[in-house]
């Protein structure tokens, strides 16, 4: 009971922080040099990563369901497969799994320390409202930066397919084969749905770690205690709300 109460108190604090990081949405025009800033390290730094690790991905899907549709004379649909696993399940999961990882642990770090050494505590004395300053623009900047990273993601997933379908000896689909089974099953809904579930991983991975930093008490120790948490928890959301939201997208 213990465990269910800190859970519940835990998704009410996570909330609270939303409806008072939005009670100043107004003010985002007057912080486009934060969100900016947020933006360059949400997006751009993660660029690199996401295009490798996707590009992989999508070869590997590749090599594995040509080896095992050869066997059934069915290697024509390999872009299918890629095309549709990259777009509505593989693309949105992986890009929210590095953001989850290499930001969300950065956001945690961040919070986690100003509030053990008591700058956001200064904030709050100077009037400042640490919702608004360090939650709300790391969230718009999310919102911003997730659907062109996982398109950029999902692109290079196909393209990774593409290139390991045409030069795999024992696959050997050629780029307009492979592109022209992935144009005939694919459709617009699709990658809007795709989108989507990334843009709702994005947003609940931010405002968790942001929570989890922000509540952070002790001393240095507790830091890296809440960075862990931080990840562990994002990981854990993103395959418990990849069911719910693909289920409500079906």
């Amino acid at each position: 009971m213990t465990f269910l109460n800190a859970i519940l108190g835990h998704i009410g604090g996570t909330v609270l922080l939303l409806a008072r990081s939005l009670k100043y949405f107004g003010t985002l025009p007057g912080q486009s040099r934060r969100v900016i800033e947020q933006c360059y390290i949400i997006g751009f730094t993660s660029l690199p990563i996401v295009t490798i690790l996707t590009f992989f991905i999508g070869s590997v899907l590749a090599l594995q369901s040509g080896y095992s549709m050869e066997n059934f004379g069915a290697k024509q649909f390999i872009g299918t497969l890629v095309g549709l696993s990259m777009v509505r399940e593989l693309g949105p999961v992986m890009v929210a799994i590095l953001i989850a990882g290499r930001v969300g642990s950065a956001i945690a770090a961040e919070l986690a320390s100003m509030k053990v050494f008591q700058e956001v505590d200064a904030l709050e004395t100077m009037n400042i409202p640490p919702e608004r300053i360090l939650v709300l623009p790391r969230l718009a900047a999310i919102f911003v930066m997730m659907p062109p990273l996982t398109l950029i993601g999902i692109l290079c997933g196909w393209y990774g397919g593409a290139l390991v379908s045409e030069y795999t000896h024992s696959i050997s689909v050629d780029n307009a084969a492979y592109f022209a089974a992935l144009k005939a099953y694919m459709k617009n809904q699709d990658v809007i749905d795709g989108l989507l579930k990334a843009q709702v991983f994005g947003f609940v991975i931010v405002l968790v770690c942001c929570y989890i930093g922000l509540s952070t008490r002790g001393g240095p120790r507790e830091i890296g205690a809440s960075v862990t948490k931080a990840v562990v928890t994002s990981l854990i959301l993103i395959l418990v709300l990849d069911y719910f939201v693909t289920k409500a997208l079906l």
